[in-house]
């Protein structure tokens, strides 16, 4: 089938209609020129440049894929071409500062660029994917001199960068992290150990890889706070290359376009990042970073399914639908059949949602740095910290799902290679994984950022949606979900408000299901703002918010029953 196509009118009417992004941004001193003409062009050319360039690449990435030989990384045929094309053109400097060599763009159109990338091909975003958050980790963390080197390579996208976190003996505790750094003459520090599950670990695509690694200083204590971060480059400023190897690439059940690596330092040259010990610190401003990007990843990918399966069910003729059109003896259309309608129309309100939530976090990015009123920044912070892991989490588990709904929407025909539907499915299951398994963003929501701060946060986030909601019969049945959540969170969940007989793992027993609550409550913000939006009285939009509320809704009262059912054991 025909590559994937931005719908940027779609995006654009939820930016500017939906969330009136243009005039909040032009209220900060950042963002003046952030005009709807100008989000307007760049949302029109980014959808050109990932159209032509960069989505009819997908296919042989996932059949040639990344090739491994004797330690170095041959991408598939194009990938490098089009990388370079990408970053020459401006694209990763969007947002970043212009002092850095960046455009000081917001950061929303970074996030609709990205979301774009994922859907077209999210193999060969990969590479970029991590750009961003490597740019914020040098930009607050590292030295002088070594920003000077390496600050404007990877905010430009000149040179890509990595995330060096995960060791074969360990995967989410990097307290178990064994990577040793030893202190040399010359101040820098040389790194010993094996990182695995490095995307982008060795390619072809840039002239220089900025490798991001967390290790152990010789007299650290044990666990996470002993861990620093240390930056060590594949070629050093003498031309002269690091003791970095590619021991293989993984042979993987999709992103076949991107290398992830086994990657061995012997006793690679590299230089601290931050204070000693404070490793985590600088790595997470890299990770809230990237979470923010997958949940992105799930959304476009939703949408390249959606696009799929809408365009092959208007095409496909089987048997006569309940009230359809076709003549006697003739077949009708499969979008005119309810089980393919409710398919199509349940993922458009995935979709649609997920845009409203995660523009509106990449919105608050922009107000939390440069809002002149600290409780406006204050505000922004809380959204940030809340709505993030839900993105995450929810979006890339519909983003499976959803894509494997899809492919039911072809019958056989999906589940053969020809339509190009199964390659999202198996691209998309990654998502669920990195960046912090789905399982331990809920741990994050509900220990980290709600329990944490008994619960006054998502209270007070709670609150400003329902402030937001007006008064409309959707919006009188998101308020009730909102207050019964609310007086859930008060009297039943928050420490004091149980016997305290309840087993110790009783929060981590109830994330996932308090996860899904929370993301059924901003899905119904979201939809309620969309339906009170002028223009929102479409056909495009109407089938969604119908089916928003008859087949995805009914899941809070489950999720609210199954913690009722947890408290209660």
């Amino acid at each position: 089938m025909n590559p994937f196509q931005p719908r940027t009118d779609d995006m654009m009417f939820i930016l500017q209609q939906v969330l009136q992004a243009p005039q909040q941004l032009q209220a900060l001193a950042s963002d003046t020129e952030a005009d709807t003409d100008l989000m307007q062009q760049v949302l029109e050319e980014s959808g050109k440049f990932v159209a032509e360039v960069v989505a009819p690449l997908n296919r042989d990435g996932d059949e040639i894929g990344a090739q491994w030989k004797d330690g170095a990384v041959t991408m598939p045929p194009g990938f490098r071409e089009a990388y370079q094309a990408f970053w020459q053109a401006g694209w990763p400097a969007l947002a970043c500062a212009p002092e850095d060599g960046g455009q000081g763009l917001p950061a929303v159109l970074e996030a609709t660029l990205y979301e774009m990338l994922s859907a077209a091909n999210h193999g060969w975003t990969m590479a970029p994917g991590l750009l961003h958050g490597a740019y914020e980790c040098i930009r607050h963390h590292a030295s002088d001199e070594l920003k000077a080197t390496y600050l404007e390579k990877v905010a430009t996208g000149e040179w890509l960068a990595t995330m060096c976190l995960t060791e074969p003996h360990a995967g989410s505790d990097l307290g178990l992290c064994r990577t040793k750094a030893v202190p040399l003459p010359d101040g820098r520090h040389a790194l010993s150990g094996t990182k695995i599950f490095i995307s982008g670990g060795e390619h072809d695509l840039t002239d220089n890889i900025v490798h991001l690694v967390l290790a152990r200083l010789p007299d650290s204590p044990p666990g996470p706070k002993g861990l620093s971060l240390f930056l060590v480059p594949k070629f050093y400023a003498d031309g002269s290359r690091s003791a970095v190897v590619c021991e293989r690439i993984e042979e993987k059940m999709g992103l076949h376009g991107s290398p992830t690596c086994v990657m061995r330092f012997d006793e690679a040259a590299a230089w601290i990042v931050g204070e000693p010990g404070k490793g985590l610190n600088a790595m997470f401003v890299m990770m809230n970073a990237a979470r923010l990007h997958v949940g992105l990843q799930g959304i476009g990918l939703l949408e390249a399914a959606w696009q799929k399966a809408d365009a092959y069910a208007k095409e496909r003729r089987q048997m006569r639908a309940p009230g359809g059109s076709a003549k006697a003896g003739e077949a009708d259309l499969i979008e005119q059949h309810p089980a393919v309608r409710r398919i199509l129309d349940t993922q458009r309100a995935w979709i649609d949602a997920g845009r409203v939530m995660a523009y509106r976090t990449a919105v608050e990015l922009d107000i939390a740095r440069h809002h002149p009123e600290p409780q406006r920044r204050e505000a922004a912070h809380r959204w940030c910290a809340l709505v993030t892991p839900v993105l995450k989490a929810a979006w890339t588990d519909q983003a499976f799902h959803g894509a494997s709904a899809c492919l039911q929407v072809f019958g056989g025909h999906g589940y053969v290679r020809e339509w190009g539907i199964e390659q999202i499915v198996r691209d998309s299951r990654v998502a669920m994984i990195y960046e912090g398994t789905n399982e331990i963003q809920a741990i994050d929501l509900l220990l980290r950022k709600t329990l944490a701060d008994a619960g006054s946060g998502l209270l007070g986030l709670l609150d400003a949606l329902d402030a937001e909601l007006g008064e409309s019969p959707q919006a009188l049945r998101a308020r009730a979900g909102l207050s019964r959540f609310a007086g859930f969170v008060r009297e039943r969940l928050l420490p004091g408000t149980r016997s305290d007989s309840a087993a110790a793992d009783l929060p981590q027993r109830l994330a996932d299901d308090f996860l899904r609550a929370v993301a059924m409550l901003l899905m119904a913000w979201a939809w309620t703002r969309i339906g009170t939006t002028p223009g929102a009285d479409t056909a495009r939009w109407q089938g969604a918010r119908a089916a928003f509320w008859l087949r995805v809704w009914p899941e809070f009262e489950m999720r609210m029953a199954m913690m009722d059912e947890t408290l209660a054991a």
